[in-house]
């Protein structure tokens, strides 16, 4: 396929912006999905499925940087970028995204 209409720029922000959201929801911190739903902070298995937003957003821009040949490996750590390509949501994920719980790697 190939990026002739897609400038890389453009998915590289929006990759950007998909890693963000994800390791806000990973922080219990605010995202647009608590705009959308905000009823839903008053139930249990919000913060379940508000990360589960954000690892999907995050899989559907990989993926589609994956069919433009746009290489989104750079943004990620390689246990990341490990986690992402099983597309799997588990509990791993979830506890070792960062690769220290300590690390100033979370965002603010």
């Amino acid at each position: 396929m190939g990026t002739e209409n897609i400038p890389v720029d453009f998915l590289m922000t929006k990759l950007a912006d998909a890693k963000t959201h994800f390791e806000r929801a990973l922080d219990c911190k605010h995202t647009d999905f608590d705009d959308l739903y905000p009823y839903m902070i008053e139930h249990p298995q919000f913060f379940w499925y508000k990360r589960y937003v954000a690892w999907s957003e995050l899989l559907t821009i990989v993926k589609l940087c994956q069919e433009l040949e746009v290489d989104w490996h750079p943004q990620f750590t390689q246990p990341q970028i490990e986690y992402i390509s099983k597309r799997v949501m588990s509990s791993t994920v979830l506890d070792c995204w960062y690769e220290t719980n300590d690390s100033k790697e979370h965002v603010s």
